[in-house]
Parts: structure tokens; C-alpha cells; sequence
């Protein structure tokens, strides 16, 4: 029963009389979906396997097979997210024979086709990544984060990301011209413009699409784990306490930690016995219960 049961874990919300819920399944995302309703998810955030990547633990996704095997389950997360809810997918390109791939690209396209809106798309700049060349190129420091959506219309708390203003307002908002006391529409008419006179008496501004983050994290039996942080920034920018969260390529349980950690409710599935036990063990080890099927225990 362990490979279809739900491992569940509860706590109770100390500021309210709400129950947070983690789940951990065991299996493949695609079949483990089906048990759950539509429009569960207020957010699905998640690292899968890069194409080639992970062989021994995930079978090594070849580039030109990768979209094919990826759209059915994107089909399955567009099913379980709510219309306010957002997709943030955690990607890479793989160098084929000298030349970056296409299958990132190429997915992009088809899962518009798909009824998908690509938002955004966020940069994670690894902060610490080790230098290094090639023949024809230098080593990644980045990686994407892309932003879906099923509606235009999504919750977004930006509030809960904003970043200190930093030591370069003392100087520059000390003496404003007149140009910095209106909106100054950008000058390759892109629509964007600033209001520096905005920026008096902050503290905090709002950040870029840029994420820079460092690349530990504090499980080091993962592959390809990555830090806390990175889920931590998009849960908090897009969801509020008792929201749903879904990983559906959990790995090590970084998702569900951090979810638990900020007072959500999350669900993780992950394919690998071993990793399913790494991600069972991280959680903390509240109350234990098991169901049949997940949508059981999923509020509706």
C-alpha cells in the first residue's frame, strides 16, 4: 500500500485554529494528478529533470523526446490549477554538439497551445556558482524561472518580496530635477517609465525579475537539489497562508518544507523510492495518516 498511499502531516497554525496539511506521494505526477479535483492548486512550483540530466535516478529525458514527455503532465497541471493560481517552472537548456538546445523554447510554444499564458519569465542568478570554461563558452550562472498562468487575472502579493532600498537613494533622491518629479516615459517607447519623487521616504522598494540567490542548500544527498529560498520567493509572492502548493517532482522536499514553514498547505509527489524517503524524513514529524486517495484529503 506504501507505493499508493498519502503520507500525511499536520500541524495547527499557531496564529489561527487552521490545520496545515503536507502530503507526500509516492509515484509518477501524471497518474498521481488524477485523483485530485480541478482547480485545487493556488501554486505549483517545481525543478524537474533537465533533458540527459539524472540518468540513474530519473531515466535521463533525451532533449529531442523531452517536450513530448513533459506536455501531458503540464495538460494535468493546467487541470489542477486554480484561475488565480500560477505555474513557476524551473528549467534549463542543455548544450547538445556545441549549441544550446531548443526544447525549453519549444515547450514554451506548446503549452501556449495548450491554453497556458507565459507571464513572466524570472532569472535565477546563482550567486556563488563556480567559475569555469568551455572551448566555445563559459559556465552557467543562471537558471530560468517561468512564470504560467491559465488566467491574466492571478493573485500576486508583491508586497511580500519588496527588497531594502539600499545605500544608493541617500544620494540620488537628495537633489531631485524636475524631470525626476513627474513620470519620465522610457525613451525607446517600451511604455515603462519612473517617478523618482515615488522613492522618498521608503525603505523598500519592489525587486527585479532577477533572483539572486546562492546555490546551497541544506540537503546534500539530492543530485540537484536547490535552496530553500528559491521556493520561499515565489510562495510568498504568490500565495497567503492555508493556500495549496504543489511540487509534482519533489525530490528532496524543499517545496513541502518550506510551504510547511510559511504556513501553507502543500502536496509533493516524487517518482523515486529514495527521494520519496529523503522528502518523507525532512518533514517534520507531526501527526501520521494514510489515505487511499489524495482527494480525500485535498480542500475543496
Amino acid at each position: 500500500m506504501s507505493g499508493n498511499a498519502l503520507t500525511s502531516n499536520q500541524t495547527v497554525d499557531s496564529r489561527s485554529t487552521q490545520e496545515i496539511q503536507t502530503n507526500i506521494l509516492l509515484g509518477d505526477c501524471l497518474e498521481k494528478l488524477s485523483y485530485f479535483p480541478d482547480n485545487t492548486f493556488d501554486l505549483i512550483v517545481t525543478s524537474p529533470p533537465y533533458a540527459d540530466s539524472r540518468s540513474k535516478t530519473y531515466g535521463g529525458i533525451k532533449p529531442d523526446e523531452y517536450v513530448e514527455w513533459f506536455l501531458p503532465r503540464t495538460k494535468e497541471f493546467l487541470r489542477v490549477l486554480k484561475p488565480s493560481g500560477t505555474f513557476i517552472l524551473n528549467i534549463k537548456e542543455k548544450v547538445v554538439d556545441g549549441e544550446r538546445h531548443t526544447y525549453v523554447l519549444e515547450l514554451i510554444l506548446e503549452m501556449k497551445k495548450q491554453g497556458w499564458l507565459w507571464t513572466e519569465e524570472f532569472i535565477w542568478h546563482k550567486k556563488n556558482c563556480y567559475p569555469g570554461k568551455w572551448p566555445n563558452r563559459f559556465r552557467d550562472a543562471w537558471e530560468r524561472c517561468l512564470q504560467f498562468n491559465k488566467s491574466k487575472k492571478f493573485n500576486m502579493y508583491q508586497e511580500s518580496v519588496m527588497v531594502p532600498m539600499g545605500n544608493w537613494a541617500e544620494t540620488r533622491l537628495r537633489n531631485l530635477s524636475k524631470t525626476d518629479k513627474i513620470r519620465d516615459e522610457s525613451k525607446v517607447g517600451s511604455g515603462f517609465g519612473k517617478n523618482i519623487s515615488n522613492w522618498l521616504n521608503r525603505d523598500k522598494v519592489y525587486p527585479t525579475n532577477v533572483i539572486h540567490l546562492s546555490t546551497e542548500c541544506g540537503n546534500r544527498k539530492h543530485s540537484a537539489a536547490f535552496p530553500k529560498a528559491l521556493p520561499e520567493w515565489f510562495i510568498k509572492l504568490f500565495t497567503e497562508e492555508g493556500d495549496w502548493i504543489l511540487d509534482p517532482f519533489l525530490g528532496s522536499g524543499t517545496t513541502c518544507q518550506v510551504a510547511q514553514e510559511l504556513y501553507r498547505n502543500s502536496v509533493g509527489i516524487e517518482i523515486s523510492s529514495e527521494y520519496y524517503d529523503l522528502a518523507s524524513s525532512s518533514i517534520k514529524p507531526l501527526q501520521h495518516k494514510l489515505f487511499e486517495e489524495p482527494s480525500q484529503y485535498v480542500a475543496h
